[in-house]
């Protein structure tokens, strides 16, 4: 879809690529065709883990500011589109284009609405349910750059998961979660830190690992979370690896790619727990009550129970890691 928008803007004239100088896409996601710009002078931007792995294998993924232009590939949260194109704003030279481009679900009328009270914007192209429009880098924007928010003690950015507060699903699960977990605990999806903060307090805990894919998350978490016991993992959670088995695995897993829900996300931070956990480890985990996560917690798992429930949710322990699964898999 983004493909066939930009291919059209530049089969079009309404985008040139600049004969020299890097081109700078910010946030593309994994299934983003880039293949109109030159692929040797394209430097790839994300902090989401898997799609960064995913460009870095074909592009250039090291920060080169100033760039000749830029493609603002539109985030869901308004507050994070604005921060984004101010970014671009500021990075590309001025005189060099900066394209906004996203899917009417994304907002991108409202993105495009806000710039033409800022910027001399082009036309918008329309194509594939969304809509590109351009404007030259010289703009100051700098009042939409992300600020942080402070929220119950805790930080947080814009366009971060539960950037308002604590998510009820995580609450219900720091509430439920046993005075004991163990010694060495891996905190799946961490977020900005609520999770681990609680973590944290119970005693005998000796080593708490954060893995989060988002990268805005993972600052305001290592903001959140200043103890001694806790290390940080910019990481894709369901192919990280502890360096020893884990006594607890904790979390409270996506469930959307994107707009659409996707239970085999959360089914695959199931199977990455089993194989981090020692043989009599746990893993307690909260998921909204609809999600059907019961057959790969059996798959996974020697015992399963629900231990608390509220709100549409359900927290859930499972315990005895099956090995004989882990040896099918592998």
């Amino acid at each position: 879809m983004r493909s066939a928008r930009l291919s059209l803007a530049l089969e079009t004239g309404a985008l040139e690529l600049p004969a020299r100088g890097s081109i700078a896409v910010y946030r593309p996601r994994v299934g983003d065709d880039l293949s109109a710009l030159p692929r040797d002078r394209v430097v790839v931007l994300t902090g989401f883990k898997p799609d960064h792995d995913h460009f870095a294998a074909s592009h250039s993924v090291t920060p080169s500011a100033p760039y000749a232009a830029a493609i603002v590939c539109l985030p869901r949260s308004r507050e994070a589109a604005r921060a984004l194109i101010a970014q671009a704003a500021a990075e590309v030279a001025p005189g060099g284009w900066i394209a906004v481009d996203g899917q009417k679900t994304d907002g991108i009328d409202t993105a495009l609405k806000d710039l033409r009270g800022r910027v001399d914007l082009s036309e918008s192209l329309s194509k594939a349910h969304g809509k590109l429009a351009s404007f030259q880098a010289g703009a100051d924007l700098s009042d939409w750059r992300a600020t942080p928010h402070q929220v119950e003690g805790f930080q947080t950015l814009p366009g971060i998961f539960s950037a308002d507060g604590p998510d009820p699903g995580s609450i219900l699960l720091a509430a439920t979660l046993p005075a004991k977990l163990g010694g060495k605990i891996a905190d799946l999806g961490a977020g900005w830190g609520f999770l681990a903060a609680e973590i944290l307090k119970r005693p005998g805990v000796k080593k708490l690992d954060l893995v989060e894919a988002e990268a805005d998350a993972l600052d305001c978490a290592r903001v959140n979370v200043a103890d001694p016991r806790a290390r940080f993992h910019w990481a894709d959670a369901t192919s990280w690896r502890p360096e020893t088995l884990l006594d607890a695995v904790v979390m409270n897993p996506p469930f959307h790619t994107g707009r659409a829900a996707d239970p085999a996300l959360g089914a695959a931070f199931i199977r990455a727990a089993r194989r981090m956990l020692a043989p009599d480890g746990s893993l307690w985990l909260v998921a909204n009550r609809h999600l059907p996560y019961d057959a790969v917690l059996s798959d996974c798992f020697l015992e399963v129970r629900d231990v608390a429930g509220g709100s549409g949710f359900r927290v859930i322990q499972a315990i005895k890691p099956r090995r004989d699964a882990l040896r099918a898999k592998s």
